[in-house]
């Protein structure tokens, strides 16, 4: 619900004219996270085209920090605005959770005090929770209606929030001309466990009968949530949602384009051969998959801007124009810049890579993540041929004189 996933990128032709701008609108603190079932499937949710932001798109489950969930909230002019932190990583899971019906919280041993009801490990073991599918739901549909803070509810349920479980992965900040609404959103990466440790049992409800010990982990199907903000919910491979955006058949954003491009490195499907039919194997090959996106996000991305010694859990990204291609009119974006609130912070996102695209009426078409020089190569070439072009053109024209 109110979701506050951060708009895209500036759109051809916003603004103009010799009005002086007013200054931009404070981004709201927003949080969404990029959900890996065992399988290393991505969820994401197709929200209503009645949306205020992000109509008609496939987006993560996510959405606006709440104090009455979440407790303070740090201010405008706060460095803490920007940062990852317990507001947003709470903020993350309970609107996953309001919005998918899948909660990422683990079961607790003893009575959780006031003190510890936020903090992962604390008093619980490595489980997550499962409740049965009324107490889910009508859990779900308190913490919906603000009837209940999501904390008090999941201490009640004997659950405590899994907030260390997340792993930040890029924040995104609205560019200023997106005003009035913009948002400051923290991207988080968790990825439910393959299977169930080796001393439990992990109840599966779903399936109506528990998951022995080292087997894999059944998690409840994810739903929408009553078509308010979204009509679907479901997992699918990453290249599977790329492909479909490619098509044409659903509409990614600039932010989810650029998070499932580089995810797509990594989490390649399914084993193939005979690790596909033993489920060790097939166990190992998605453990395999994380391990190397663990390494990938644990490290500087290198390169010889300065935003290439920014990890990724620290990187921050507000994407603006850069020009319009002459091969195809579409939007060169750059996602090296921070936003206005950061100038001069030293922070900053991706300087190698830009993201191609096309605006329209129903939203951005033809998304692409590209290298930097690759497509400023092109652009060189094309404006190359361009002036050939003309020169040839009034060779022809001095000619017929």
């Amino acid at each position: 619900m109110r979701h506050g996933s951060t708009s895209s990128a500036p759109r051809p032709g916003a603004g103009g004219g010799s009005k002086e701008r007013p200054p931009p609108s404070a981004p709201r603190p927003s949080s969404s996270i990029i959900l890996l079932s065992p399988t290393n499937q991505l969820l994401l949710l197709h929200r209503v085209r009645t949306s205020s932001s992000f109509a008609s798109a496939h987006v993560f489950p996510g959405g606006n920090l709440s104090a009455f969930h979440e407790g303070p909230i740090p201010g405008p002019d706060s460095p803490a605005r920007h940062r990852d932190g317990e507001a947003y990583r709470l903020g993350a899971i309970r609107e996953t959770f309001e919005e998918s019906g899948i909660l990422l919280a683990r079961r607790r041993r003893r009575r959780a005090t006031p003190s510890t009801t936020t903090t992962s490990g604390e008093g619980g073991d490595q489980l997550l929770l499962d409740l049965p599918e009324p107490v889910r739901e009508a859990g779900r549909r308190a913490v919906h209606a603000g009837s209940v803070r999501f904390v008090d509810w999941l201490a009640g349920a004997g659950g405590v929030a899994d907030v260390g479980g997340l792993v930040p992965f890029t924040r995104w900040v609205t560019p200023a001309n997106m005003a009035p609404r913009r948002f400051t959103t923290q991207m988080y990466l968790y990825m439910l466990p393959t299977e169930c440790p080796e001393e439990e049992e992990c109840s599966a409800e779903v399936v109506g009968a528990p998951v022995a010990p080292g087997g894999a982990v059944v998690i409840p199907k994810p739903t929408h949530d009553g078509g308010v903000e979204h009509t679907a919910a479901a997992f699918d491979s990453v290249e599977g949602w790329l492909a479909r955006a490619r098509a044409g058949e659903i509409i990614l954003f600039p932010p989810q384009m650029y998070l499932l491009t580089l995810l797509a490195r990594f989490l390649t499907g399914p084993p193939g051969g005979a690790a596909a039919q033993d489920e060790g194997l097939r166990r190992r090959h998605y453990e395999g998959q994380r391990d190397a996106l663990r390494a990938f996000l644990a490290r500087e991305p290198g390169g010889e801007h300065p935003t290439g010694r920014i990890g990724w859990a620290d990187k921050v990204m507000s994407p603006r124009l850069m020009f319009m291609r002459r091969a195809d009119g579409r939007s060169v974006l750059g996602v090296d810049g921070p936003g206005p609130e950061l100038k001069g912070s030293g922070r900053g996102g991706d300087w190698e890579r830009v993201v191609l695209v096309r605006f329209g009426p129903e939203g951005p078409r033809e998304v692409e993540v590209r290298s930097r020089e690759e497509v400023l190569e092109e652009e060189r070439e094309a404006e190359r041929r361009e002036v050939e072009e003309d020169k040839r053109a009034q060779g022809r024209v001095v000619g017929k004189l």
